[in-house]
């Protein structure tokens, strides 16, 4: 089979403006960047159109180093739904560099099942996350200016909580010393990067619900506390007008096609293990003005994405999924069967048997927001019929639909049996109301606890010294009512990212609690989690390259 590059460069690309024609945008309000790809302004959500789409969330086991393919099967599924006549959309987060050029490579699906064109997606695309890296380092930039030239009168912080951000891997730049040299040169400190994933400008935009709003909330984003303990903000700043106008056109969502030359929504990236893992709420409602049906997806497992996209996204955005369709792939449940790493290819059912615990855990945590369930088993080459039989008896078993995808290599033909199991799921099963895990009005502990003992089956929650002291702070600023964001490592429901499996009665510690006043919601940090990754031995960027003026290596 042909690798994803070069699938993507075999299709033929239709112009922009007609993709936006064919689902109802109208033309002359796309901004064109270049022929492929378009910016709709926001203006043109229709609430009213919004409540009657219906939407369709795409989640996962938890998941493996290679992943499990949640992105194919999400526009597989969209290509399948459109194949059997229906009008489908999908929404998806863009790709950061940081992993495209690290360890997993690019992030607009695979092979006949892909965003296009992805060398554009995968790399600088339409400039949003250029955009919010220097959103967030020019507050950064400001606020030190604001210390250096305030310093002769007396004012200084405390505490500084603002770091820098940069789209790359780099541990190197976790923790770091500013202001060396001359006094001309600034304020000597300590301080650090995060990826532009987890910026806490990344979470805004992908949160707010027009420019408007955009700015409210980045005026309340909390950079530190004066020497009399209180909140020091970038409206204390006076910057919040010109941070937003970087960001005025990021904020728009961005209009793509498939592999089968259908609409699709592109648009914000936070990751889902350091931060809430959804694309922005403009373009899963802008998906739903336009589309009947709408595939949105959530990062890694159900731990982790489908959570976060429940408890925050949902309930900030008022939205309703009808669906929710949970991943498996056979490598995967063998992996958490106990398999080891080198032998998960290789037919064991007794392995994969073992395994369906992870799965019924996810379905277990998905039914208890009152979600009706699909099980979509992603096909690879190493799968065997006995395999895929088993799957299917335990969800008959289990009372959830099962399905088996072959998008990847069929295209839309390959999710038509996913897509019909879906339609049908929808009529014939209508959803109940979302049920969240916890209330607005729980403290900052409860919520943490409720997700951390419910989803992921701990038997404790501790607290670092420091983690307490943020507790603190959030009562004294009565800022309890937001949603918490649990960031964990992505490949166990602990916090150990070798409990495979079904993690239970285990501790999980907070080591520390990131305040996200202009996002509105907590970061609780668990055990080693990193907000910026480092690179492996071999990275993906040995393999990138350009051949005969062709992009090669990103997949």
């Amino acid at each position: 089979m042909k690798t994803d590059i070069e699938i993507a460069r075999g299709v033929e690309l239709t112009k922009i403006k007609r993709i936006a024609s064919n689902v109802g945008i109208p033309v002359d309000e796309i901004e064109n960047y270049g022929r492929y790809i378009a910016k709709v302004p926001e203006y043109l959500i229709n609430e009213e159109k919004v409540k009657k789409s219906n939407l369709i969330l795409v989640t996962a086991i938890t998941a493996t180093k290679a992943g499990i393919g949640k992105t194919t099967v999400s526009i597989g599924l969209a290509l399948g739904l459109n194949k059997i006549g229906k009008k489908a959309i999908v929404a998806l987060r863009e790709p950061s560099l940081g992993p495209c050029f690290g360890m997993k490579g690019g992030a607009a699906g695979g092979g006949y099942a892909q965003v296009l064109p992805m060398e554009n997606i995968n790399l600088h695309f339409t400039g949003d996350f250029h955009a919010i890296t220097s959103a967030h380092n020019m507050i950064t930039a400001l606020l030190d200016n604001y210390l250096y030239q305030n310093q002769s009168a007396g004012f200084g912080l405390k505490e500084i909580l603002w770091k820098r951000v940069l789209d790359v891997n780099d541990r190197s730049l976790r923790n770091v010393v500013v202001g060396l040299g001359e006094k001309t040169d600034g304020i000597t400190q300590e301080t650090g990067f995060d990826i532009t994933p987890a910026s806490e400008i990344m979470a805004i935009l992908c949160l707010a619900k027009d420019l408007k709003d955009l700015r409210r909330r980045i005026e309340n984003i909390l950079l530190g506390f004066t020497y009399d303990g209180k909140p020091f903000t970038v409206k204390d700043l006076g910057v919040a007008g010109a941070i937003t106008v970087l960001l005025k056109e990021a904020i728009h969502p961005n209009l793509v096609q498939t592999t089968e030359n259908t609409a699709a929504f592109v648009h914000g990236g936070p990751f889902a293990n350091i931060a809430h893992g959804c694309n922005s709420i403009l373009a899963t409602k802008m998906a739903m003005t336009y589309g009947d049906y709408v595939v949105t997806e959530a990062g890694f497992g159900a731990d982790l994405g489908a959570e976060k996209f429940f408890n925050i996204k949902c309930r900030k955005a008022g939205l309703q999924p009808k669906l929710t369709v949970i991943v498996a792939t056979a490598q995967g449940l063998k992996m958490h069967g106990g398999i080891s790493l080198n032998k998960i290819k290789e037919p064991n059912l007794t392995g994969l048997s073992e395994g369906l615990k992870n799965l019924d855990k996810h379905i277990e945590n998905l039914h208890s927001f009152h979600q009706n369930v699909v099980v979509a088993f992603n096909r690879h080459d190493t799968d065997t019929e006995e395999e895929i039989a088993l799957v299917r008896k335990y969800c008959v078993w289990a009372g959830v639909g099962f399905a088996v995808n072959d998008s990847y290599s069929k295209g839309g033909d390959g999710a038509i049996e996913l897509a019909e199991l879906v339609v049908r799921t929808i009529e014939e099963k209508p959803s109940l109301p979302l049920m969240l895990t916890y209330k607005d009005e729980d403290s900052t502990t409860e919520k943490i606890e409720k997700v951390a003992k419910n989803i992921y089956g701990a038997r404790l929650v501790t607290y670092s010294s420091q983690s307490q002291k943020m507790l603190k702070i959030i009562e004294q600023l009565a800022i309890s009512d937001y949603p918490v964001c649990i960031a964990k490592t992505q490949y166990s429901f602990s916090s150990d990212d070798k409990a495979y499996g079904v993690a239970k009665d285990f501790e999980l510690h907070i080591k520390d609690i990131v305040i996200n006043n202009g996002a509105e919601m907590i970061v609780a940090i668990a055990g080693d989690i990193m907000r910026m990754p480092g690179l492996p031995k071999n990275p993906q960027a040995i393999l990138i390259d350009i051949v005969n003026g062709f992009v090669e290596g990103l997949s």
